[in-house]
């Protein structure tokens, strides 16, 4: 099993034909993804051939599902038109639009979330983030495919580059699944959603949660872990060498007072029962235990 993302995913991409989706979708393909179609209006019926793989270009998301059965769509797609993108993808249904695009306005994203939530039939991950992998069995997004192996442990991470690391340093238990949710302030897809999956999927043994500093959602997770996850759970939130009051990394957080710390989230965490790591490595190395003691 996996969640959100399996072998028999059908996978379009919202701006294949520049160079960022050309790049990655290059590294899905030799990933083993199954990538139908590319979707860009203006060349809409060219074929592009990329790694001896002949993919279509339709003109719309809602084009690309009919002819190809598509239910996966990846947004490489410029800031300012991320809004009208990721609102083609919900009015066509695609059932999980995955916005990779950094810089997207709040408010933009802010209205193609309600927009969403609204129609009941796309799930969003994103925007500014990784994607989600499931490794041995599909990629959508920029995740490095050869870093880990497929497994038991389900990960979800407002990080990408900590999710890299966390996959390199568990390589050898390797992942159902790990997702990227983004670090901005309104994103699609939750730690608390992901955390629902993992517990609803019989092939996630184990979960690691990696936030960071500000905001509460990682309180917020761990109230929703307490009364529904019964799987153990091990955590890190990046920021521990923050100094308050000062606005930190892509998530553009401001830590005041005891709200949205690194310790703050830490306690939290660790009074439902997640073992909270200091570092990525100690992080690691607690789910290690688990994994080795189970």
């Amino acid at each position: 099993m996996a969640i959100f993302l399996n072998e028999n995913s059908k996978v379009i991409v919202q701006g294949m034909t520049g160079s960022e989706g050309m790049k990655h979708t290059t590294r899905m393909l030799a990933s083993g993804t199954n990538i139908v179609g590319g979707v860009n209006p203006r060349k809409a019926g060219e074929t592009v051939t990329i790694e001896g793989t002949d993919i279509p270009v339709f003109g719309s998301v809602g084009e690309a599902m009919e002819k190809t059965g598509a239910d996966v769509s990846v947004l490489f797609v410029p800031p300012a038109f991320t809004k009208a993108a990721a609102i083609e993808a919900v009015d066509a249904g695609i059932g999980l639009a995955i916005v990779i695009t950094e810089g997207v306005p709040v408010h933009d994203t802010a209205e193609f979330r309600a927009y969403a939530e609204a129609k009941g039939t796309t799930r969003i991950i994103g925007p500014n983030c990784p994607g989600i992998i499931s490794p041995g069995k599909s990629n959508a997004g920029i995740i490095p495919a050869d870093i880990t192996k497929a497994g038991r442990v389900g990960l979800v991470s407002k990080s990408g580059t900590l999710t890299y690391q966390m996959m390199y340093e568990l390589r050898d238990f390797g992942f159902s699944s790990a997702v990227g949710i983004g670090g901005d302030p309104i994103i699609g897809t939750t730690h608390i959603d992901a955390l629902q999956a993992f517990q609803d999927d019989p092939e996630t043994d184990a979960i690691v949660m990696i936030g960071e500093i500000g905001g509460d959602a990682e309180e917020r997770a761990a109230a929703y872990i307490k009364d529904n996850v019964t799987k153990p759970v091990v955590g890190y939130v990046a920021g521990f060498t923050a100094p308050e009051g000062k606005t930190m990394g892509h998530a553009g957080a401001i830590v005041s007072g005891s709200s949205g710390t690194a310790q703050a989230k830490k306690e939290a965490l660790e009074a439902v029962g997640v073992k909270v790591g200091k570092t990525p490595s100690e992080t690691a190395a607690l789910m290690r235990e688990i994994l080795q003691g189970s």
